[in-house]
């Protein structure tokens, strides 16, 4: 992973502080308060909350829609719907490691775990399939047909999955492969109403 870079927005005496912790931080620190920045240059904002008054914090941030915005606060109360996460003050350059850290690989996690098909959302980490506040359980098995239906583009037929969903497995056989399909099918179809999910022709199934 490259190494986090990190913009701190506070008040003198924040950032003061700040960087005199410079050389005990594992991630880098930039601490100029340019308000014409490009915010998605940066992979955590750390807000300190006397910064700026609250009812400012969406429209400062218009152009952070693919940053972690971290809250830097005393208070204990909730966290602004805004705000990724809560630094607590005081605290410590552990601790700050770890949240700058932990924040980051939540953030690749998440991503690499939830895939657009179609109009749905595939959650691997779940094993949901989801539409509309509306969502379905999946087994490992069915996860990787969707996947494996999502990254081809023409139609795979049943040999070609038996192969790379099963493995050849003893107890699999093409028959396996078509009874897999159709309860999957079955479930889209009786909490989506959608028929035309997992299709198929003469060469094989796609999506």
């Amino acid at each position: 992973m490259h190494k986090i870079n990190v913009l701190a927005l506070g008040s003198d005496s924040f950032n003061t502080s700040l960087e005199e912790l410079k050389d005990y931080l594992n991630f880098n620190l930039d601490l100029k308060n340019h308000k014409n920045q490009n915010f998605n240059d940066y992979d955590i904002i750390l807000f300190h909350e006397d910064y700026l008054d609250i009812t400012n914090y969406k429209k400062y941030f218009s152009g952070a829609k693919n940053t972690i915005k971290i809250l830097v606060s005393k208070s204990k109360n909730s966290l602004p719907n805004f705000f990724h996460n809560k630094l607590l003050l005081p605290t410590t350059v552990r601790d700050l490691n770890s949240l700058v850290e932990n924040s980051v690989v939540k953030k690749n996690y998440s991503k690499n775990s939830s895939i657009k098909i179609k109009e749905y959302i595939l959650d691997k980490n779940e094993k949901k399939l989801l539409k509309n506040n509306i969502f379905i359980s999946l087994t490992e098995k069915e996860i990787q047909l969707l996947e494996l239906f999502l990254n081809n583009k023409a139609p795979i037929n049943k040999e070609q999955i038996l192969k790379i969903v099963w493995h050849y497995a003893k107890d699999a056989d093409t028959h396996t492969v078509e009874t897999h399909i159709y309860r999957l099918r079955k479930k889209i179809k009786e909490y989506f109403s959608d028929e035309n999910f997992i299709e198929n022709n003469k060469s094989g199934y796609f999506i």
